[in-house]
């Protein structure tokens, strides 16, 4: 439901509370003046002056006329004066009765925002009356326990995070240290070893650098409002580049890349941002396809905007799965393999600057085949 159908439909509650609230008054003035009839008449007929009379006679004076004279001294001169103190105490009464029942809305009002404050789980029980007003604290309910939830999950996964990252840190690290300890210990050594131990004494570094590079992306992302720098791009050519550069990375698990793209497709966009998209997701295809498997890359262009799949061989992911790839620090492999494990930021970070560009990103799993379709605006204006 909208904000403005909210808001409308609260206001035909409040004109439905304000008629009946219209109507329970009219019909407490209507009773109160049937009362007060009723004792005038009562008192006019002489009911309780005969009552008055009687009592006045067998307790008090014990002489009838006396307790007549009496009565008409203090009762009968004074009538109006009773029948006004009557009168007043009759609508004290009423209105008292009358304001409790209004007044319970707004304690039922209350009560509903005691319950959001104290986070109770049962949804909120309002009068029929304030039905919309019901409605619409249970929405509120509901979204801030959903945005409790998620922010657990989150802080949950960053906590994870640090204890896998310094795991990882810790790893690396170790090797790097230990193979440098062994060129130095070592004076005689094969050139053969040597090379050997340097090739993975550099690895290791480069992974160590790889974690550190993923801390940073934790603060940028978490302290950094993406801005856009527009310019016209070949994105045929960035493309080509991108893959070229991945190559070590695919030599290394027997992956081919293969680039499906119209000769000069151009686009609108932040190059640096954008770039920084395809190689997010090529690192995704490559860290989770399967070994001598086929990654393709395919670009269709048409009028309005350009679409490009990263398609690769991968274990097949849950339908359920597929819309938190794009949630930051998530992963889908829960076991998290320290070879390809990264902080879980790649996709989100990818899906903030293609939306960031007026576009969509979505994922979709079938079989054993694991797809990444961007769509982004063939021409986007500077903004």
């Amino acid at each position: 439901m909208s904000r403005q159908d909210s808001r409308k439909e609260i206001s035909n509650e409040f004109k439905i509370l304000q008629r009946k609230i219209l109507l329970r008054t009219t019909g407490r003035i209507l009773c109160v003046t049937a009362i007060l009839l009723a004792v005038y008449v009562i008192f006019l007929r002489g009911h309780i002056a005969d009552t008055v009379v009687g009592l006045g006679d067998r307790f008090l004076y014990h002489d009838y006329e006396q307790a007549l004279e009496a009565y008409q001294r203090f009762f009968r001169l004074n009538n109006v004066f009773f029948i006004a103190f009557l009168f007043i105490v009759i609508f004290v009464v009423v209105l008292g009765v009358y304001l409790k029942e209004f007044t319970k809305y707004f304690n039922e009002i209350n009560q509903g925002i005691d319950s959001l404050v104290d986070e109770q789980s049962e949804d909120i029980r309002l009068s029929e009356e304030l039905e919309a007003t019901e409605q619409k604290i249970n929405s509120i309910r509901h979204t801030l326990a959903q945005r409790k939830a998620a922010t657990e999950l989150e802080e949950k996964r960053r906590k994870e995070l640090v204890v896998y990252l310094a795991h990882d840190l810790k790893t690396p690290l170790t090797s790097v240290i230990g193979y440098l300890n062994l060129l130095q210990d070592q004076k005689e050594i094969k050139e053969e070893e040597r090379k050997k131990y340097l090739s993975i004494a550099l690895k290791k570094a480069e992974r160590l650098e790889e974690l550190i590079n993923e801390f940073f992306d934790v603060t940028r992302f978490h302290l950094s409002r993406i801005t856009l720098e527009y310019s016209r791009v070949n994105l045929t050519r960035m493309l080509e580049q991108i893959t070229y550069e991945f190559q070590p990375q695919l030599e290394e698990k027997g992956l081919e890349c293969i680039l499906e793209c119209p000769p000069d497709v151009s686009v609108n966009c932040d190059v640096n941002k954008i770039q920084r998209v395809f190689d997010n997701l090529l690192r995704n295809a490559v860290n989770y396809s399967y070994e001598h498997g086929t990654i393709r890359v395919c670009v269709t262009q048409e009028e309005a905007q350009v679409t490009i799949c990263f398609t690769n061989p991968g274990e097949h992911i849950p339908e359920e799965k597929l819309e938190s790839l794009f949630e930051q620090f998530y992963r889908v492999d829960d076991a998290r393999a320290s070879k390809s494990g990264g902080a879980g930021l790649g996709l989100a970070i990818a899906r903030e600057i293609v939306e960031a560009h007026g576009g969509t990103i979505r994922a979709e799993s079938t079989g054993d085949q694991i797809e990444l379709e961007v769509m982004i605006p063939a021409m986007q204006e500077k903004r």
